[in-house]
């Protein structure tokens, strides 16, 4: 039986190229994968990583890349956003590709006529991050943190236990970390209502959610190096975060017909 067709899927924070990505996992989903589109939310290549250290580049990334090239053949519409990781990559916004867009930013439109704006979030880095010594730190702090993460999904894989996030768990746990959330969460919100527009979706910060604050969406589909996750959109414009297993962690239900604007149809 072929897996559901999705209307559109999301993902972000892919890091290929660094020794974090789960890029097997990855494979693995995108070959389940059927979709009309699949929006590719920035950092899918660590270009930052793999020109400040030694490229992590076997047969899972292989199988991501091979595992893209099948779903454009099988008619699938890739549109790239990059993100700050794969910044070379926006020099060519704007052109279409044989095999993709690439877009600066994008408005994606969903079933039931909510109108998203698709970025990668480091646009917000300005008005959420401290800068300094401070903002070093927590940047090496975090790689310490995903190299436990690695380590410990290591031992449990040998011991036959599902895939867990250390790093999430911690991060959970820190004030500071919540309250950088807090903000690029509001900051994102704020940008898509200055837009005239009904929510974002985004990634940068490796924090998966799902849900809908005075009126406005906000779709963050997490990251592979954490949280391995992807949002869905379904036929009817419904919005799903999924796990890389396909587990349901959020939902959020289609627009009412009666609150779709004058003249347009779900």
């Amino acid at each position: 039986m072929l897996p559901p067709r999705h209307r559109a899927v999301f993902i972000s924070d892919v890091h290929l190229g660094s020794r974090h990505c789960h890029a097997a996992e990855l494979a693995d989903f995108l070959a389940r994968l059927r979709c009309g589109q699949l929006y590719l939310v920035g950092d899918i290549v660590d270009f930052w990583w793999m020109a400040q250290r030694r490229a992590a580049w076997g047969a899972g990334q292989h199988r991501v890349v091979e595992a893209l090239h099948a779903l454009a053949a099988a008619g699938t519409e890739l549109v790239y956003v990059p993100g700050n990781h794969d910044r070379p990559v926006r020099r060519y916004c704007g052109l279409v590709l044989p095999a993709m867009q690439v877009r600066r930013r994008a408005i994606h439109e969903t079933a039931d006529g909510r109108r998203l704006l698709v970025v990668h979030g480091d646009d917000y880095d300005a008005v959420t991050h401290f800068g300094g010594l401070q903002e070093r730190f927590g940047d090496w702090l975090y790689y310490r943190i995903l190299t436990g993460n690695r380590l410990t999904n290591a031992a449990r894989r040998r011991l036959g236990l599902r895939y867990w996030s250390l790093a999430d768990w911690i991060k959970r746990r820190s004030s500071a970390a919540e309250r950088y959330i807090a903000r690029f969460v509001q900051a994102g919100l704020d940008d898509a209502r200055r837009r005239g527009l009904d929510g974002i979706v985004c990634g940068h910060i490796h924090r998966a959610g799902l849900f809908e604050r005075d009126g406005l969406v906000y779709a963050n589909d997490g990251d592979w190096v954490e949280s391995l996750t992807a949002l869905v959109e379904e036929s009817d414009g419904g919005l799903r975060l999924l796990t890389h297993g396909g587990e349901v962690l959020a939902t959020l239900a289609p627009r009412e017909p009666w609150r779709l604007p004058i003249g347009r149809v779900a």
